[in-house]
């Protein structure tokens, strides 16, 4: 050390009450620290086919046992129970009215498996344009959950992840649930893809597969 040079103070001591009285003491002025403030990024789910919609139903089960969320999207007023921070907004948007809704999109070319959300202890946490159904499965053929069947729903799919993007602050992606056997796992999935990445070009998509 140079003669009339000051020593170092490593950050984690100027955070020390002690340490700014020895700081003081000695004539050191210590750096000022700025505290970045961490802003959530939200994630958009796709659930699509059978077993992407299974898989969703498990899944946010989960989140809402995480975060203290009871099935009907209300979230107790004790926030010691779901840790006393905003960490539920990268999976859920917060109503005017206290209600925690999924940032969720269900889709199914046939109703079957929906429809047990929709009769579901959770049918209360997701809104109703979220769960998308056709009227007849793909069959387990690809070509007709891409082209034929898959085109006339993809719109009013794109259309609702459209709606939940834009209650986005800082949408960092997409993740996406489907099997890769199926006519609505694969056929379905692979149109959805397509789309995305023209109308969300820049955000990261990451799949959740199966196989079969």
């Amino acid at each position: 050390m140079r003669p009339g040079t000051a020593p170092c103070v490593p950050a984690v001591e100027i955070g020390n009450p002690g340490c700014w009285l020895k700081t003081w003491s000695e004539g050191l002025r210590p750096a000022s620290l700025h505290l970045t403030q961490v802003r959530q990024r939200e994630c958009i789910s796709v659930h699509v086919g059978q077993a992407g919609v299974q898989m969703g139903n498990a899944c946010w089960e989960l989140y809402c046992l995480e975060h203290g969320i009871q099935p009907d999207g209300q979230m107790p007023s004790d926030k010691t129970i779901g840790g006393g921070d905003d960490s539920f907004t990268t999976f859920f948007c917060e109503t005017g009215a206290g209600k925690h809704v999924p940032r969720a999109v269900f889709v199914d070319l046939e109703p079957t498996v929906i429809d047990e959300i929709r009769n579901g202890p959770y049918r209360q946490l997701f809104h109703p344009e979220q769960l998308i159904t056709g009227k007849e499965d793909a069959a387990n053929n690809y070509a007709r959950g891409h082209y034929t069947i898959g085109k006339e729903i993809i719109d009013p799919v794109l259309d609702r992840i459209r709606k939940l993007s834009d209650q986005c602050t800082g949408l960092q992606g997409f993740l996406v649930f489907h099997s890769f056997g199926g006519g609505t796992g694969s056929g379905f999935t692979s149109l959805l893809m397509e789309r995305l990445s023209v109308d969300y070009g820049k955000k990261s998509k990451l799949e959740f597969s199966i196989y079969p």
